[in-house]
């Protein structure tokens, strides 16, 4: 009998424990709790909701008839238009101006885009510019009394710093979550584009989109990107583009009107052990130069063919796709110092950056099944080819298997060598067999 009051007497301890841990006081020895209410109460004010609203052609499936009585789908009028609305965050970052920083993927081809802050206000807001291979863009609105968040530099992140996102998701308004920076410098998200972001287990799922990532000084330090779902909700693992980056693309929209992404000029390959062993090398990680541009930023460094750049700006380089990210981050005109290996010899060199001059998306003006890629203007390969420099999701050139950093080489069995040369063909074609180089494989791509 004593035994089980004695259990009795314990489980009450636990549950009375437990309870009283449920309801936590609001001070405790005269002090108040910690909490990150007063940081959210003065940065939440410049992150604002966007709604935009496009006219899209209903084709694919949905376009065709059968498909929709087949599933129910109504009628597409308008002669097969319809008009669709989605929604995400942003960022003010300058309120005088009106400056507001989101993602490229929110504001792409919106034909009205309106803004809501904390408080209710909505306002008409316009593209100043958009960058699809970072995955920014720059809006602006004509208003009065904004807040903005100051940029913090994002170069200072640590992996466990506490950080905030921010946003709106799945279209609920402002909303709040915490979490730590899980790892930094993170690549291969994405197909498409340059990336170096940061990692965070503060849960962003969709409509966070263009948030805002803070850290507790109530800085911005990443603007909220991707994640990486099977179910499109959060589990734990989101991107955001760290300020350092969404920053020099806002600069140079707003003193260029464009971005002038760096340009190195050289055709590299990836660096392993069997490739060391091969060129009896003993630097097994790195990019291999196969080809230097004349006149070009790598010429005026001294690179040669057969030069292994392993270093950036005192960034390792360990492979071609980490090059390529790298100098595309910068732009034109960035003096780097470059660390290479010539025979087994290391050394150091520096250069300008000139500029990878790309079109707009040329496949509007070269061939339909080409539409939202771009291209340089200028061959970076070895034994020319174009390079794709980007691809807008969701674009045709997307549909049909095209990548950012694919190199064509060939269409319909004629070599290409230059950006003429490629809009010579592809223009006067109904039908594309495309060659691509994609890393160290070659593929076909069939373009209608």
């Amino acid at each position: 009998m004593i035994r089980n009051f004695r259990k009795l007497s314990a489980g009450l301890l636990l549950i009375l424990s437990a309870t009283t841990w449920a309801a936590l006081p609001a001070m405790v020895n005269n002090e108040e709790l910690p909490s990150l209410a007063p940081l959210v109460e003065k940065v939440s004010p410049a992150v604002v909701n966007i709604r935009v609203s496009q006219t899209v052609s209903a084709g694919g499936h949905f376009g065709d008839e059968a498909f929709r009585r087949f599933f129910g789908l109504p009628d597409v009028p308008g002669g097969g238009q319809r008009e669709v609305a989605s929604a995400g965050s942003g960022v003010i970052v300058d309120a005088d101006n009106g400056y507001i920083l989101t993602n490229h993927h929110v504001v792409d081809q919106a034909d009205q885009i309106q803004i809501s802050t904390i408080d209710g206000e909505v306002f008409d807001a316009e593209i100043v510019g958009s960058d699809a291979a970072t995955d920014i863009a720059v809006i602006k609105v004509d208003a009065s009394g904004l807040t903005d968040m100051p940029i913090g530099d994002s170069e200072g992140v640590r992996v466990g710093d506490f950080v905030l996102a921010i946003g709106n998701p799945f279209g609920l308004g402002h909303t709040v979550t915490s979490g730590i920076v899980s790892a930094l410098g993170r690549s291969g998200i994405s197909r498409d584009g340059y990336e170096d972001f940061i990692q965070t287990d503060a849960s962003i799922n969709p409509g966070n989109s263009g948030g805002a990532l803070v850290n507790l000084r109530g800085e911005l330090v990443g603007i909220n990107s991707a994640i990486i779902s099977r179910t499109g909700g959060n589990v734990g693992i989101g991107f955001a583009v760290p300020t350092q980056i969404a920053s020099s693309i806002m600069r140079q929209i707003l003193d260029f009107g464009e971005v002038r992404r760096g340009l190195l000029g050289v055709s590299i390959a990836d660096v392993n052990a069997e490739v060391a062993e091969a060129l009896s090398s003993s630097v097994t990680s790195g990019a291999l130069i196969t080809r230097v541009e004349p006149g070009s930023a790598a010429e005026d460094a001294g690179l040669q063919v057969d030069d292994i750049i392993v270093g950036v700006n005192d960034k390792k380089i360990v492979g071609a796709s980490e090059l390529r990210n790298t100098i595309g981050l910068m732009r034109s005109g960035d003096e780097v110092e470059i660390e290479y290996v010539r025979g087994n010899d290391k050394r150091t060199t520096s250069t300008a950056l000139g500029q990878l001059r790309t079109t707009a998306s040329v496949g509007a003006e070269i061939h339909p099944g080409l539409v939202g890629a771009q291209f340089a203007e200028e061959s970076t390969t070895r034994d020319g080819g174009v390079e794709v420099t980007a691809v807008e999701a969701g674009s045709p050139a997307a549909q049909r298997g095209l990548r950012a950093g694919d190199v064509i080489t060939a269409i319909n069995r004629r070599p290409v060598r230059s950006l003429s040369e490629l809009n010579e063909i592809a223009s006067s074609n109904r039908i594309l067999f495309l060659l691509v180089q994609r890393g160290d494989r070659a593929l076909m791509l069939q373009i209608r």
